[in-house]
């Protein structure tokens, strides 16, 4: 099936043409083939070229975009290749609106030497979020797998250089980011919440020691061979340490080296800084650092919100200090005497959101405690222990008649699991029975969880959902270590280690102002951003990049965020270039 262009000649002398859609059927008689005409569009100069193209839009939707563009370019037009752009070209537009192209080519103004590295750097921080890899694979897809904007192709000797000089320049960027971010998008950066966790390394042997300042930073000109105590009280062992060395893991894997990474996020989980620390870190000194840079940024207040393993009279004393104060959870089912006095003070509650309620408790001069209860979450507390309680049943079912060694064997083996131990009552004869004072004495704690607070003038509501907030932290290691891949780590230099877990920052950053801004989660931004690709073209008098049409889910998507799409024709490259 083709188009034909029939001509002729009127007596007149003028020629006209005439245009035909036909097709070629083989005639198996006369054993030729004969041309069958399907409709005819009439004469050339006279042809509704509106209504040709709605045809051949309609013809297109049958085809991918990229052969769909093929296929109307022309004969004399090859196709390339097609690469996805919408990913890219958002998260640009984003890196552009915070500013942080013109903090770094600022910086880059300082060093000599024209080398694309705030392109470079976007470049890595985009393959954190769209195709998280080593920077040998980064740089191959930059170069071969997607499209950016003033970055056609790069090398990992290139992307190496970048990360050394972002490195160099972090704690400027730092401070220029989080005044871009505080302003434009107006956060409440006076209460920040801060959270730890750890990334471990499968090394043989952790880094060799060298002596280290406060902040945990190297000490220029000394190996930690010969190290002294540091002027903060701190011995040789806490101040010389290798960057990768065996910690109390939060993965779970003490058995690998590892370095420790913190992070400050907003309410809305806007991560605004993050700082990384030797593996054997302790606690104070992390507060201490963490003190120290905010107060620099002339913060007024910051509150540490962590779980019940913060909770030691030590930490809780050095948090107090200046106007920093703390919002800490605690063990209900701890011995404490604060705890036990906490539980039982009367008091009514407060119904705050959908599914939470909260009362305060007079425990203490200096700190006050806040009880909080979940309807729902006692529901599953209660459903959990149902089964417990089924599942122990049935294993001490019949145990009277054991011997006596059998049962001790019994109860040895149930002892090695906790949830059903707790449940377990021992008679004076050796009998296994369940413990039904210790049944009713948990389900007065269903769904509840007891803060403890230093500041005086928050409210009951703000304290809880002050600790709700937590999870935004929380989220943000998930959403690094699950999306972003912050580990496997492919560097063995301390600064190079530091510099990815700045790039896996800025990258967590970026997401997470789309997703609060779009109201979708990055899975399906990323989804849908993909396929919008820029479609590569050549052809005699050059080559040309043009973009995909975008679809109604794109078009949205940018106009949540308040972005302009790309260009139709991205770029043009005339033959001879």
């Amino acid at each position: 099936m083709f188009l034909r262009e029939v001509k002729r000649q009127n007596r007149n002398g003028t020629r006209v043409s005439y245009l035909q859609l036909v097709h070629n059927d083989w005639d198996p008689a006369a054993r030729t083939s004969r041309t069958k005409i399907l409709y005819s569009f009439g004469r050339t100069d006279q042809v509704d070229t509106a209504a040709i193209e709605r045809l051949i839009v309609s013809l297109s939707r049958l085809l991918d975009p990229a052969a769909a563009l093929k296929a109307t370019a022309g004969s004399d037009l090859s196709l390339l290749g097609s690469r996805p752009l919408g990913g890219t070209d958002v998260l640009d537009g984003l890196w552009r609106r915070l500013g942080i192209d013109t903090v770094l080519n600022r910086l880059l103004a300082k060093r000599r030497g024209s080398a694309p590295f705030e392109r470079v750097l976007f470049g890595l921080v985009a393959n954190r979020a769209l195709a998280p890899s080593s920077k040998l694979a980064a740089a191959d897809w930059i170069s071969n797998d997607v499209h950016i904007d003033g970055l056609p192709e790069t090398s990992d000797d290139v992307c190496y250089r970048a990360m050394d000089w972002l490195h160099d320049v972090r704690e400027h960027l730092e401070r220029e980011v989080f005044a871009q971010v505080a302003n434009l998008l107006n956060l409440e950066v006076d209460l920040l919440f801060f959270d730890t966790t750890s990334t471990y390394f499968e090394l043989e042997d952790p880094d060799t020691p060298v002596d280290r300042d406060e902040h945990g930073q190297v000490v220029a000109g000394r190996d930690g061979k010969d190290g002294q105590d540091g002027q903060d009280g701190t011995d040789d062992e806490q101040s010389a340490a290798g960057f990768r060395t065996y910690g109390k893991s939060k993965d779970s894997r003490d058995d690998l080296p590892q370095i420790v990474i913190g992070m400050a996020v907003t309410r809305e989980g806007i991560p605004v800084r993050v700082w990384c620390w030797p593996g054997n870190t302790a606690d104070s000194k992390l507060i201490r650092q963490v003190r120290d840079d905010m107060r620099d940024w002339t913060l007024s207040k910051i509150v540490w919100v962590a779980d019940r393993g913060f909770s030691s009279q030590a930490n809780r004393r050095y948090l107090r200090r200046g106007e920093h104060t703390y919002i800490i959870g605690e063990k209900l089912r701890s011995d404490s005497p604060e705890i036990k006095t906490a539980l039982s003070r009367q008091g009514r509650y407060t119904t705050i959101g959908e599914n939470m309620r909260v009362k305060e408790v007079k425990v203490s001069d200096t700190e006050r405690f806040v009880i909080c209860h979940n309807p729902e979450a006692a529901e599953r507390d209660a459903h959990i222990r149902d089964q417990l309680v089924a599942q122990l049943d049935e294993l001490i079912a019949g145990s009277d008649k054991l011997p006596t060694m059998k049962r001790g064997e019994l109860r040895g083996k149930i002892s090695t699991k906790p949830g059903l131990n707790r449940y377990l009552r021992l008679t004076p004869g050796g009998l296994l029975r369940i413990d039904k004072a210790k049944i009713k004495t948990e389900a007065n704690l269903d769904g509840k969880y007891l803060l403890r607070c230093s500041d005086p003038h928050l409210s009951a509501t703000d304290i809880a959902l002050g600790y709700k907030q937590l999870l935004e932290v929380e989220r943000g290691w998930r959403d690094m270590k699950q999306i972003l891949d912050l580990r496997p780590v492919y560097h063995r230099l301390e600064e190079r280690i530091r510099a990815h877990v700045m790039l896996c920052w800025l990258a967590l950053l970026l997401i997470r102002i789309a997703e609060t801004t779009t109201g979708q989660t990055w899975h399906h931004i990323r989804r849908d951003l993909d396929r919008l690709h820029a479609v590569t073209f050549t052809g005699p008098t050059g080559t040309f990049r043009q973009r995909t049409d975008p679809t109604k889910p794109q078009t949205d998507l940018y106009a949540r965020l308040d972005l302009s799409l790309p260009k139709k024709i991205i770029e043009i490259t005339p033959a001879g270039r």
